[in-house]
């Protein structure tokens, strides 16, 4: 049998917990690797697993599930569970494969893993032969390093690309969850809600503020703070 896919659980209700467990124990490549009771506990835990697909209550105290979604650095394919319809529109911005409703069916179950263990096999892809970025400045196609990207600026429309040794950002139309998206989540971490970082350019982490190479100061959004004391 294949490798299973590693799920991971985070609610608040321990009966919604008892649900998915159950589904996943009668799919024979679906096992729980991890659970949480709350956002917070989730951040730290999923920092330490290897999850391919996450089973997302939104409804929970302190920090909700979609703010957990959007400070993750490295976000599973992530399936929405929830007693609430009202944040569908929301949760498929920040790409989330399906959003299920409690009490979560068998059978609805079984589409959304489908369709979850889909995005696994291409994000596996992606994983393995990206290394670089094209984007379009004045008309040019430009290929970076993801490598030598330092951190990426929100301007409005456009975003800032700012690149080791070069003292000029590019300047990209577009904005920065669609550049998120091109960005390999080992290597990069968003920090505040205009700033992505290159993990491997940090050189000190100081309160409210991020030291990178080439004497770049940024600061740390209070909502991606317990983010960062993890790194």
């Amino acid at each position: 049998m294949a490798t299973p896919y590693n799920c991971f659980i985070v609610d608040d209700e321990k009966p919604a917990h008892q649900v998915i467990q159950s589904h996943i124990n009668q799919c024979d490549d679906l096992v729980v690797v991890g659970q949480a009771y709350g956002s917070s506990e989730a951040l730290q835990k999923l920092q330490e697993s290897k999850v391919d697909i996450l089973f997302l209550d939104i409804n929970m105290p302190l920090i909700t599930g979609l703010e957990l979604l959007r400070i993750l650095p490295e976000k599973p394919i992530t399936i929405i569970t929830t007693a609430y319809s009202d944040f569908a529109l929301e949760s498929y911005q920040l790409d989330v494969v399906d959003y299920l409703l409690k009490p979560v069916s068998f059978t609805h179950f079984i589409k959304a893993t489908q369709k979850a263990k889909i995005f696994c096999k291409q994000r596996v892809h992606l994983k393995q032969v990206k290394t670089h970025i094209s984007v379009r400045e004045n008309g040019m196609v430009v290929d970076l390093s993801l490598s030598s990207i330092l951190f990426v600026e929100s301007a409005g429309n456009y975003v800032k690309i700012f690149v080791s040794g070069r003292t000029r950002a590019y300047l990209i139309y577009g904005s920065l969850l669609s550049i998120k998206e091109d960005l390999v989540s080992e290597y990069f971490v968003q920090v505040h809600r205009s700033f992505i970082v290159n993990k491997k350019h940090i050189v000190k982490n100081e309160k409210n503020i991020l030291y990178l190479e080439d004497n770049y100061q940024i600061p740390i959004g209070r909502k991606y703070q317990i983010l960062m004391d993890l790194l």
